[in-house]
């Protein structure tokens, strides 16, 4: 009797233990399933926003032009002069690189990095419309003739006097070498405004945050640093708020200044300076999101990582939220923009004033995770696209009125003489496959690809502007 009862009781057991087996599996099962389903739809809908972007491209005012990449064949001059015998034994095993001689002042090739006297931009009239044409590398001259000094910054355009603004570090002045650290550098003059009604013409409107003269104390002194200057207007205070990179002459206190003014042409009241969230700040910019937040990108520990988070509602702090990406990557010159609902990112590397690859970033979130997607730059040749055509991201401008379309703004910067560096729009689509998948997780999405077409020539049509 106990044997049975025994028996019995097993054989109950056995089959609760089946039953929990079986919900189990049919739970598991059904996961699964929601999974899938959720994978599916993912990948259907990144395809379905595939597919708008490829006709958004095939329909661009400029893609036909943009498809027509120019092409350049520099070759790396031979020695002046002869060479003796012995000399040429003693000669550095590493080859003269393209970049050696972007960095060489007696280079030869000084003329193709930095072309003469003539104008960057170029009027054209047709009967058609009056096309207007960018010249990546020459010289930039504002309405009375004199060359813009606008460097490392960015555009505003302020929708209240519909007025672009381009503000930038005013280099005005003599380089030199610093005598703590050897790095190239020229005083702080000041942060330089030019204003245009049509991306084309621009007014000098003096400097709008002037360096400080005498007072030797104060963060704008003159043997002080200030880099990367960008502009945006907050409508609940009605001021335009200036974030900038504050340095001094060693480059080791790496903060973030604030300037605020009620115009946009200044001129802008200091306000002080902090590293953000405690962190060193260098190369720096500010996203401000189509829901009004603000954002603050930097490079920090030792350029090594980014680091991006929120400000306050009046722009003028930052808030305890901060992410890291690109954690040991070392990138910087950060420049962002936004299509689709997605978030792109341009940056560099650190090679200092010597160019190099640029690298687009994307992600569903400004704060992360953020994809790497690859080199960006198409055309030129080989050299010209792994050093972003001998030039620095700086600020990425939706271009009005040409969903998809931006301009993407760099310095090629002259390490010889710093007024003299020349400025690089050239046009940025976002449209196409991306070079790689994302490697993070299982989502299969489809970046769309962001390209930065070189030309020696190219033009901006009217009916792009405001």
């Amino acid at each position: 009797m106990r044997m049975r009862n025994k028996q019995r009781k097993s054989a109950t057991l056995r089959c609760c233990g089946g039953s929990r087996c079986l919900t189990s599996v049919a739970i598991w099962s059904l996961l699964g399933c929601l999974l899938l389903l959720n994978l599916f739809s993912n990948v259907r809908h990144k395809a379905t926003e595939y597919g708008e972007s490829q006709l958004l491209a095939s329909h661009h005012p400029l893609f036909r032009e943009l498809q027509q990449v120019d092409e350049e064949n520099i070759q790396i001059p031979p020695p002046r002069g002869k060479r003796s015998p012995r000399a040429e034994k003693r000669r550095p095993k590493r080859a003269t690189t393209l970049v050696d001689e972007f960095l060489n002042e007696e280079s030869q090739l000084r003329h193709i990095f930095f072309p003469g006297q003539e104008s960057a931009i170029d009027p054209k009239k047709n009967n058609e419309n009056d096309s207007y044409y960018y010249h990546p590398g020459r010289i930039w001259l504002d309405t009375d003739g004199n060359p813009i000094q606008a460097h490392g910054g960015g555009i505003l355009f302020d929708k209240i006097s519909r007025t672009y603004y381009w503000y930038g570090e005013y280099k005005d002045g003599p380089t030199y070498q610093s005598p703590q650290n050897g790095i190239t550098r020229v005083d702080i003059i000041g942060v330089g405004c030019y204003s245009s009604k049509d991306l084309w013409t621009w007014k000098n409107e003096g400097i709008v945050l002037a360096a400080q003269e005498t007072n030797e104390t104060h963060d704008l002194h003159k043997s002080n640093v200030l880099e990367r200057p960008k502009v945006i207007y907050n409508e609940k205070t009605g001021k335009y708020v200036m974030w900038m990179h504050i340095d001094d002459a060693n480059y080791t206190k790496a903060a973030v200044g604030v300037a605020i003014s009620d115009t946009p042409d200044g001129p802008f009241d200091y306000l002080g300076c902090q590293r953000p969230h405690g962190c060193e700040s260098r190369d720096m910019t500010i996203f401000k999101d189509d829901d009004g937040v603000a954002y603050l990108i930097y490079s920090s520990e030792d350029n090594s990582e980014l680091h991006i988070g929120p400000l306050t509602e009046d722009y003028l702090n930052v808030t305890s939220v901060m992410r890291r990406i690109f954690v040991g990557q070392r990138r910087e010159a950060p420049a962002l923009f936004k299509h689709r609902g997605t978030y792109y990112m341009i940056t560099s590397g650190c090679t200092g004033w010597a160019p190099n690859e640029a690298l687009a970033h994307a992600a569903e979130s400004i704060l992360g995770p953020w994809e790497t997607l690859g080199n960006p730059c198409i055309g030129g040749n080989k050299v010209f696209q792994q050093t972003t055509f001998f030039s620095q991201s700086t600020f990425i401008f939706p271009l009005p009125g040409l969903p998809g379309s931006f301009i993407f703004m760099a310095d090629r910067w002259n390490s010889a003489d710093l007024r003299d560096s020349r400025y690089v729009w050239l046009p940025l689509i976002v449209a196409g496959p991306a070079d790689r998948p994302l490697e993070f997780n299982f989502e299969f999405a489809l970046w769309s690809r962001v390209s930065i077409y070189w030309h020696r020539k190219w033009r901006l049509s009217r009916v792009g502007w405001v």
